[in-house]
């Protein structure tokens, strides 16, 4: 395994400055599936998250001066190269995220339509015109806006989905003319690093500072000293709750864009196809190992269809399957690492212990041994879950979904909006009545109607309400999130 590992960022060096930076510290990455070292990671020390604010705010004006066609250059080259070393990235991301081959493909692929995409949004940033005179003291003014680019953005990305979720954050930024910092989460730095390498090759290579694009990596407070900083004018976030509502703290007054997570709610109507509802489950509630905020975690079933679903879902269970992530048939594999599946396995014995029930998949009878690898949750469906219980309440983010049964769809509306989060849900219907009712009624960011919560077109506004954050991603609307107006007043005459 580690003579396959193909990297070109150098050997215990990190990106600060306009140089590669030999650093003291380094932790092992591990591979969950088995446990192997996959390779030394290079760890930052404060000292470097300082300096790299230092950098980035020397790089700020170069940045900021970029014209419209470099950043655009700048994107596509990116692209071209990650298209041409995509397999490599899989394999990488494989060996450190532990996820299925089919998903580290995906991610790849959604990467590479995300640099495309920003790169087309870099010659639409734009301002408008303002009607001045529609005040007295306007009459004869001219005014109009235009987008500058905030400063220094610092883009600290989540496990389950390094190199999409940097991206989402690396490639805005340029777009928008800042210098952004990338921290990436300590278990999973490997691709993210790869791709920063990439990215100031392709700098230098177009004559702008390597400066623009840097990385730290290692514990939080690492991550801290750049959040607190002043010069870090926007902070954008992919991870938990508890740690976004710190970093919200920590930079405030500065911007924040924070991508929190959530308990996806999942709706099946009284109309619904079932087996295409029961499709989806399979689909969308064990990608990525279940570690995907908008995976399938609650499904609110209206009682005419409950048991036929059940029925049907329990099944089909044996479509799941189990097994090494490198296998191109796995679709589930261990979770990141054993204290996840540890703290997965306490959720599960607690909804069990509040009247839930295993359906199928952990602590269900012939359920594989857990002591044999503690990262590894077996694909699993509660049944009669409480909704006070920690496994209906918070983010479980394992191959877990909880059903439970319902009278109508106001009933099954208001349940899956009884919760702290907000990121996506969905409904199967059949009515177009009850898909609006959805639409409209439902506390979330987004809306599927007929297919999985975890829909995410890269280039849509994609966000939460409630404690699943502020903001919104997506090239179009992060470039916004990072650039600030800039109004300009103008009489052409001065009044006398």
């Amino acid at each position: 395994m580690r003579d396959t590992l193909s990297l070109i960022a150098p050997a215990g060096q990190l990106p600060i400055g306009t140089e590669w930076r030999t650093v003291a510290a380094a932790q092992d990455v591990v591979f969950p599936y088995d446990g192997s070292v996959v390779a030394q990671a290079p760890v930052s020390a404060v000292q470097d998250s300082r300096d790299a604010l230092d950098a980035a705010e020397a790089a700020r004006p170069e940045v900021a001066a970029l014209t419209t066609a470099q950043r655009k250059s700048v994107l596509l080259a990116v692209h071209d190269r990650l298209k041409a070393e995509a397999e490599r990235f899989v394999d990488l991301l494989i060996l450190e995220t532990g996820k299925p081959r089919v998903d580290c493909q995906v991610e790849i692929n959604r990467t590479i339509v995300t640099l495309q995409a920003t790169s087309e949004e870099v010659s639409r940033i734009h301002g408008e015109t303002v009607p001045l005179d529609l005040q007295e003291l306007g009459r004869g003014m001219i005014g109009y806006y235009s987008r500058k680019p905030a400063g220094v953005v610092v883009g600290i990305a989540g496990f389950n989905y390094p190199v999409l979720l940097a991206s989402h954050k690396l490639a805005p930024a340029i777009a928008a003319g800042c210098p952004v910092i990338i921290k990436p989460a300590p278990n999973t730095p490997l691709a993210t690093l790869e791709l920063v390498a990439i990215v100031r090759e392709v700098l230098v290579a177009h004559g702008i500072t390597a400066a623009a694009v840097q990385l730290v990596n290692g514990a939080p407070e690492i991550g801290e000293v750049l959040v607190r900083d002043p010069r870090a004018q926007v902070v954008s976030f992919t991870g938990s709750a508890k740690i976004g509502h710190l970093i919200a703290q920590q930079a405030a007054p500065r911007k924040t864009l924070l991508e929190l997570g959530s308990n996806t709610g999942f709706i099946v109507a009284a109309d619904a196809d079932v087996d295409a509802a029961v499709d989806a489950v399979l689909r969308g509630g064990f990608y990525a190992n279940g570690q995907a905020c908008i995976s399938v975690q609650r499904v609110v079933l209206e009682r005419p269809v409950a048991a036929a679903f059940t029925e049907r879902l329990l099944a089909r269970m044996g479509e799941v399957v189990v097994g090494d992530p490198r296998a191109a048939e796995t679709t589930v594999a261990p979770v990141i690492n054993a204290a996840s599946g540890d703290r997965i396995r306490a959720l599960l014995a607690d909804a069990v212990a509040a009247g839930a029930t295993v359906l199928a998949g952990e602590g269900a009878p012939g359920a594989a041994d857990p002591t044999a690898n503690a990262a590894l949750v077996q694909p699993t469906v509660l049944g009669n879950v409480p909704a006070d219980s920690e496994a209906w309440a918070e983010e479980i983010f394992g191959p877990v979904v909880c059903l439970t049964e319902v009278d109508s769809m106001d009933e099954a509306i208001d349940l899956v909006n009884a919760s702290r989060y907000g990121l996506q849900a969905a409904i199967y219907t059949s009515s177009l009545e009850s898909a609006f009712a959805a639409i409209e009624r439902l506390e979330v960011g987004g809306v599927v109607v007929n297919e999985i919560p975890g829909f995410r077109s890269d280039i849509m506004p994609y966000g939460g309400v409630k404690d699943s954050g502020v903001g919104r991603e997506g090239p179009r609307y992060a470039i916004e999130e990072f650039t600030v107006t800039r109004m300009a007043m103008i009489r052409p005459r001065a009044r006398s």
